[in-house]
């Protein structure tokens, strides 16, 4: 897949991306977590969290929900930007920070985390891809090596806002 077409793919779920996230924050969580991904080529039950991280250029405050699967304790994102030939904003962020903030429903949490490698990278990416068929396909549109982050939760923190945004 071109960065072209990828780009028009995300510029088209810009708006529903937008909605999802103003829904997710403006509940506290009550509303988002779960949604229909079948109009994505997901499930009818798709799982989202939002992370939370600092512009490395910028510094702002910036939030994104991402499809998210429980591994062992830790919270698995994939950085599949659509398939585009590059990383997603916000990979590029957190990889600049050792730390991230994460909520799920109505929980959020400060945490580490660490990019799976190997045997481990391929064994959580195809657990996501059972769960999100899409992400298969955005695994076949790239010669990229996809990041799959594993976040782990140090300690509570209260749930985002739309205050939060910078």
């Amino acid at each position: 897949m071109s960065d072209q077409t990828s780009a028009e793919i995300i510029s088209a779920a810009e708006d529903f991306i937008a909605q999802h996230l103003r829904s997710y924050l403006r509940s506290g969580g009550a509303q988002g977590h779960v949604m229909d991904t079948t109009h994505a080529g997901g499930l009818p039950f798709g799982t989202h969290c939002l992370i939370r991280f600092k512009g490395r250029k910028s510094g702002r405050t910036m939030i994104a929900p991402l499809c998210y699967g429980d591994v062992g304790g830790e919270v698995a994102i994939i950085g599949s930007k659509g398939g585009a030939g590059h990383h997603p904003a916000w990979y590029l962020n957190l990889a600049a920070s050792p730390s991230v903030d994460f909520q799920i429903a109505t929980q959020a949490y400060r945490a580490t985390w660490r990019e799976a490698e190997g045997a481990e990278r391929e064994k959580v990416y195809n657990m996501m891809v059972e769960n999100f068929p899409f992400f298969d396909n955005y695994r076949k549109a790239t010669s990229r090596k996809i990041p799959v982050v594993l976040m782990k939760p140090v300690e509570a923190i209260p749930v985002f806002s739309e205050a939060d945004l910078g």
